[in-house]
């Protein structure tokens, strides 16, 4: 709109004042327009495209949750990514206290999947990997 709005102007005062340089500047800044319309779509179209993170508010909450609870000994990694506009994927990698059972890394889980989904409704899928600290470290800086 703002290109037909802009030709409109360019042609109008090329007729009216008599200067037919007026359409041709009128042509540029639509160009100009054009251009930066492009650059704009694909900027969004790269987020689309390779996954764009979750909001440092989500990311700063979710961190909260896991750092807050004894059970936790390092919160190792915390990858985030939107996989449509009110779907967003979680993937943690933590390393619980060694001084619990299988029952209760369970229960943990379980836990920290529903704080997440109460605070977060947009966060649909989480994964979490339970793995030593030194053992990520070990298998990332390979």
């Amino acid at each position: 709109m703002l290109g037909l709005v802009t030709a409109l102007v360019g042609i109008f005062l090329a007729q009216h004042l008599g200067i037919p340089e007026l359409d041709g500047v009128a042509s540029v800044v639509i160009a100009v327009i054009l251009a930066g319309v492009a650059v704009l779509l694909a900027i969004e179209c790269k987020g689309l495209l390779i996954g764009e993170g979750a909001s440092k508010a989500v990311v700063e909450g979710i961190e909260q949750i896991f750092t807050n609870d004894s059970r936790i000994v390092s919160l190792n990694e915390l990858l985030t990514m939107h996989m449509g506009p009110t779907d967003i994927l979680v993937n943690v990698s933590i390393d619980f206290s060694d001084e619990l059972d299988s029952k209760e890394v369970e229960a943990a889980v379980s836990d920290f999947e529903t704080q997440i989904k109460e605070q977060f409704p947009d966060v649909k899928r989480i994964f979490i990997e339970a793995q030593s600290f030194l053992s990520h470290i070990r298998i990332n800086s390979a």
